[in-house]
């Protein structure tokens, strides 16, 4: 997932602002706004304030080191703003071996998915964002786009095997070098609050959740229902495998999830006439977004409108057509109803507060279940008649 911003289309819509009150997501509505879309929170989960991921293609580790940071809390540990840029120069670390043990016919770049946070957290530990910003050289915001340009001219240099047919044992020292450059050292020790830590130790003792326990999903039409199978997007440069369920069984996933305390990391595709960042509002239209009209798009956000029943068949023509595809993740974290009563998700992302709901937006759950690409709960979040076909 890649896009660190998009042009998006004009809705009138309820101001959201978020703000901590022991924990829990309060979310206060602006009443006098009678127009297009009215929300009502139904209930939250525990979190902390919204980041920016600034010019760096790092929504990923944003969307999913929030998602951590709730499961913190939701465990009884402290609210703590997780470094998402030590996790993904972990990643980045990993996916330059694995882009030159495949001799460069492998995505490489800034784009991952919530597994890679998991996996980077379960190998190497994490820190606090004040141990490791990656803002090494004045910046105030992460920048990535030299950098990763450097990586990449670097890596296709490697593959290239200039060295008569072989490769040095220090490439990856390179590598590191110019990530030590542009982001800082990674610290092998830092002290919190008075303690010594590694990250490792960090993650133990403070963190304290359990890389074992969180399951990602996938729905596609071509690989069996409940069993695992490799995630085929872009960004999947580790090639890791996620549990297939057919698309009845993403809502009552993600609603049994937030209904009993657990969040969702959430990516997918945000580029419909629908989604609408600046007012934070995501569904999708009862006529195809390929045939909608001027006319038509004009009119979409005077209010909510009824939606069409998403089926398997229309996920996986999306897919197959790149209609939908993995552009972003972000962090569900409630369930709010419309003036009419339908209910909607709360979507925390981590393009700073630059939008009228001060860094939040509702998505249908219509919405949810058609772009998703993958999405990510802990195991006890899943319902047990779904748990038990997965074998679980």
């Amino acid at each position: 997932m890649r896009r660190s911003f998009i042009l998006l289309a004009f809705v009138g819509a309820a101001l959201v602002a978020p703000a901590q009150d022991d924990l829990i997501r309060k979310i206060s509505l602006n009443s006098a706004d009678t127009t297009g879309f009215r929300f009502t929170p139904l209930l939250t989960t525990p979190g902390t304030p919204v980041e920016d991921q600034g010019s760096s293609g790092t929504c990923w580790s944003y969307a999913t080191g929030s998602f951590l940071e709730s499961e913190m809390i939701r465990k009884g540990g402290p609210e703590i703003h997780l470094s998402k840029i030590y996790i993904a120069r972990k990643s980045y670390e990993e996916k330059a071996l694995n882009y030159v043990r495949m001799h460069g016919s492998l995505n490489y770049g800034d784009g991952g998915i919530a597994h890679d946070v998991i996996n980077m957290y379960a190998k190497y530990g994490i820190v606090p964002y004040e141990v490791y910003t990656g803002l090494n050289y004045g910046t105030t915001r992460n920048q990535f786009g030299e950098m990763q340009a450097v990586i990449q001219g670097m890596l296709d240099a490697v593959v290239k095997a200039p060295n008569k047919g072989t490769l040095t044992p220090v490439w990856r020292e390179a590598v590191n070098a110019v990530l030590d450059t542009y982001l800082g050292q990674v610290p092998e020790t830092f002290t919190y609050k008075g303690r010594k830590y590694t990250p490792q130790s960090f993650a133990k003792e403070v963190v304290k959740v359990d890389p074992a326990d969180y399951v990602e999903f996938q729905s596609v039409t071509d690989i069996p229902f409940y069993t695992k199978g490799t995630l085929m997007v872009p960004d999947n440069w580790a090639l890791e495998q996620a549990w297939n369920i057919p698309v009845e069984d993403i809502i009552p996933i993600m609603d049994n999830a937030l209904r009993n305390g657990y969040s969702i990391s959430w990516g997918g595709d945000v580029s419909e006439p629908t989604f609408s960042w600046k007012n934070g509002v995501a569904f999708v239209s009862a006529t195809p977004a390929a045939e909608l009209t001027a006319e038509q798009k004009a009119a979409l956000f005077k209010g909510p409108q009824p939606e069409p029943a998403i089926t398997n068949e229309m996920r996986q023509r999306a897919f197959d057509n790149f209609s939908t595809t993995d552009d972003h993740g972000m962090h569900i974290t409630g369930i709010a109803t419309d003036q009419n009563g339908t209910e909607w998700y709360i979507v925390k992302n981590s393009w700073g507060l630059s939008n009228q709901q001060q860094g939040y937006l509702y998505m249908s759950k219509a919405y949810a279940a058609y772009k998703m690409t993958a999405f990510m709960v802990h195991k006890d979040a899943v319902p047990a008649a779904i748990r038990k076909k997965m074998g679980l």
